[in-house]
């Protein structure tokens, strides 16, 4: 790792970005907003004098490229390729306890209902999330946050927004047993697949014996999620050397994302995450829409209104956006371009040791549009490849149907 404050690897180009800028104050209903005015655009000669120097720039391998701007002491890691997929010891042998937990992803029977499986909220076709402002759980009732994607989670570190889970054999099990999700028990799991003498077989094949236990079910999903790994985007090919992977605009996008639109201070690293977590100024504190984020995990002050840094791998295809899935991508720039809401204590807040404190690597950026649709161009060029799946037969039932699951052949990402 990296930090802002060590001397460059290479010169970086003067910032655009005003000197001495003008900034409006401006309220909004999530907070306060510091507004630069947009930088002036470049002209058509400019611009194309500008992509020409960032294929130059570019082409070289990313331990190359222009140094980002990055704050003093935020440790950092270049942009890059995803490594190899990451096999836990419990995972072995992995092919038949991936192929279990696949089972077991789709099987709705693990739910108290009957009617949920972990692919109710993960949907392949939607990048592994479920496309709703926040997901369904016991009784279709609402849950208070956005169901985050399981891609590449084998690179993860903590899960669910708070973190707290510190691996996916956890996390499956508090969603299994959370009464607001799943609201199973470890014996209606262990009791419904017993009664499916092809799951005894499954687990024979996984792990040696046929004895069903909750913590071999969490060992299976996980070896499964495991193995969700992307990795053929267009700026991965970009990265592998095929320099016409990305468009003009994704380039200028890219190079923005590294620079004045100071990404790079939290999306970074081939997960493009620091896997840290952050206050953007989205806790909405004493109002409606309130979620402290980690405090809640942690009981830690300090950690009030804070949330994990999401990767932006595939971003595009998981929509909406942040903890409380009330954004699209379009106002996620341009709330990160205002530099995100500072919330000012009301009167009965001033003391409240919880008030949330924004992230001080929120600045206002004043980008023009040019730059917003730039920006939108990279972010887009993180997509995956469409791959249509389709749930595996279920032991015990002719045919598998999951609520948002697709109907064709089930293939793995990678």
């Amino acid at each position: 790792m990296l930090r802002g404050d060590e001397p460059p690897r290479a010169p970086a180009a003067p910032s655009s970005l005003p000197a001495t800028p003008q900034i409006r104050i401006i309220r909004g209903r999530s907070g306060f907003f510091e507004r630069l005015p947009p930088r002036p655009p470049r002209d058509q000669a400019a611009r194309a004098e500008h992509i020409a120097r960032l294929r130059l720039e570019y082409a070289k391998p990313p331990q190359n490229w222009p140094a980002p701007l990055i704050d003093a002491g935020v440790e950092w890691q270049e942009l890059g390729l995803l490594p190899s997929q990451p096999v836990s010891a419990l995972d072995v042998p992995l092919e038949p306890k991936r192929q279990l937990g696949r089972l077991l992803f789709f099987d709705p029977r693990l739910s108290h209902s009957g009617q949920m499986a972990c692919a109710s909220c993960h949907d392949p076709d939607l990048g592994w999330a479920d496309g709703r402002t926040v997901s369904f759980g016991t009784g279709r009732l609402s849950l208070p946050r956005n169901a985050p994607s399981i891609m590449n989670s084998a690179f993860q570190e903590a899960f669910f927004w708070d973190g707290r889970a510190s691996s996916l054999e956890d996390q499956a099990i508090q969603v299994l047993m959370n009464p607001d999700e799943m609201n199973s028990s470890p014996e209606i799991v262990i009791q419904r697949l017993s009664q499916l003498p092809d799951y005894g077989t499954a687990f024979q094949e996984a792990f040696g014996t046929s004895e069903i236990t909750l913590d071999r079910v969490s060992r299976a999903l996980a070896a499964f999620e495991r193995t969700l790994i992307g990795g053929r985007s267009r700026f991965d090919a970009f990265l592998s050397g095929k320099s016409a992977a990305l468009s003009d605009e994704a380039l200028s996008g890219l190079d923005l994302f590294r620079r004045e639109a100071r990404c790079l201070n939290c999306h970074h690293g081939p997960l493009l995450s620091d896997k840290r977590f952050h206050d953007v100024g989205l806790s909405y504190f004493g109002r409606s829409y309130e979620d402290l984020g980690r405090y809640r995990s942690t009981g830690d002050v300090a950690d009030s209104g804070k949330f994990r840094t999401p990767s932006l791998r595939n971003i595009t295809a998981t929509r909406p956006y942040m903890h409380n899935g009330l954004f699209e991508l379009e106002n996620v720039i341009n709330l990160y371009n205002a530099g995100m809401p500072t919330l000012v204590p009301k009167p009965d807040q001033e003391n409240d040791p919880r008030f949330p404190k924004k992230s001080p690597l929120l600045k206002p950026l004043g980008l023009n549009p040019q730059d917003v649709a730039d920006l939108r161009a990279f972010l887009e060029s993180l997509e995956e490849p469409r791959t249509r799946f389709r749930p595996p037969k279920l032991p015990g039932r002719e045919a598998s149907p999951v609520d948002g699951a697709a109907a064709d052949n089930f293939s793995d990402p990678r």
